[in-house]
């Protein structure tokens, strides 16, 4: 479902933002510093319930302000308003949605389905496995209904068990009992994630193929732990040496979505283009195959499209996104840089984002068109 309307008063160095977006392409353009991806980290954090730009939320507060609130209203039979507050001084994150209070941000995340496309992004090439299991679970928990509660059982007997290596109370019988928990909920996290990646590899392939082509590239996911063996036999095993360490070094915690080309990692061998590229598809797919398997759609957040890509790359991905049909907001600090890449009957909302005389960036809506 795409957003209809944008609310964001205190973010950054945003004047106050009363905006309504486009259904397809919204393509936001100025000069470096006046705002343009304040703009995408707003509607960020009310799909994420956090920055992209900054650990703490409080940071993302323009240094004027006591707080900053942030609105958005999801089009839907009826629409559904989203509310964040945060302010600067103590108090936890205000999270709305449809009016009510929520506790948990997962209740965010589901509604609001989010992809970024940001420097940052280069993360699940030449970042650590952390990064790459994000990535994965994201997939996962969106077309999967019972995976939070799998993914948080077993962070729970993974926490006991880690306790429990580390304060030395290594009784056989508590052990025991964690252990049991942690395969039992692990395993089924594991399945759960082998299933997802089946059907993402060839959503991703068929993507990248049409973004460049680099025969030899894989995709392939590893559970953390040996594949020929029992999860239990390994915790077994390893008490002595993870009460060592003060820590559980096998299992569903250290799974990893390898990306190699031929031999070697791809991150090694590929161009800062064709990582774009790479970074991209793996996006694209995401959404795709979340279309595929739920009938919803992504919204995608991409921070400078044009940099990295060459005039072809841009045709082909802006195709992509055309063919998707889904809601994207784009920056880009030229604003030729896309111009006559779109397909005549692709509406296109253009803004533009200047400095005012405050030093505040102000949002001027130009004229929406068919480019």
């Amino acid at each position: 479902m795409p957003l209809e309307r944008l609310a964001f008063h205190g973010l950054r160095n945003l004047q106050v933002v009363d905006l309504t977006p486009g259904p397809r392409i919204n393509l936001f353009t100025g000069a470096n510093g006046s705002g343009k991806t304040s703009l995408l980290e707003g509607i960020h954090v009310l799909g994420m319930g956090r920055s992209f730009r900054a650990r703490q939320l409080r940071h993302a507060i323009a240094h004027d302000a006591d707080a900053m609130t942030l609105h958005g209203r999801v089009a839907g039979e009826p629409a559904m308003a989203i509310g964040i507050r945060r302010h600067r001084e103590g108090g936890e994150l205000e999270m709305r949605l449809a009016g009510e209070r929520l506790e948990r941000v997962s209740r965010l995340v589901e509604t609001l389905p989010l992809q970024l496309i940001n420097p940052d992004a280069f993360r699940l090439l030449e970042g650590p496995p952390a990064g790459r299991r994000e990535f994965l679970d994201w997939g996962v928990f969106h077309v999967e209904h019972g995976f939070l509660d799998v993914w948080r059982r077993f962070r729970r007997a993974l926490k006991h068990r880690n306790a429990l290596l580390r304060h030395g109370r290594m009784t056989d019988a508590s052990l025991d009992a964690w252990e049991q928990e942690l395969v039992h909920w692990g395993d089924r996290l594991d399945g759960m994630r082998r299933d997802w990646t089946e059907s993402f590899v060839p959503v991703f392939e068929d993507t990248l193929a049409e973004l460049i082509a680099l025969p030899g590239l894989t995709l392939r996911y590893s559970r953390g732990w040996d594949r020929k063996r029992e999860l239990a036999d390994i915790l077994r095993d390893a008490r002595a040496t993870d009460c060592q360490m003060g820590f559980t070094q096998q299992g569903p915690q250290r799974a990893e979505l390898g990306i190699r080309l031929g031999k070697r990692p791809a991150v090694e061998v590929l161009s800062r283009g064709q990582q774009k590229l790479v970074v991209s598809a793996l996006k694209l797919a995401q959404g795709r195959l979340l279309e595929q398997v739920t009938g919803r759609t992504c919204i995608y957040l991409i921070d400078d499209l044009p940099a990295e890509l060459d005039l072809e790359h841009r045709r082909v991905f802006c195709g992509w996104l055309e063919r998707m049909r889904c809601q994207v907001f784009i920056t880009s600090v030229d604003p030729d840089a896309l111009a006559g890449l779109w397909q005549p009957d692709t509406q296109v909302a253009m803004f533009h984002v200047k400095h005012s005389e405050s030093g505040q960036g102000q949002l001027l809506p130009l004229d929406r068109q068919t480019s």
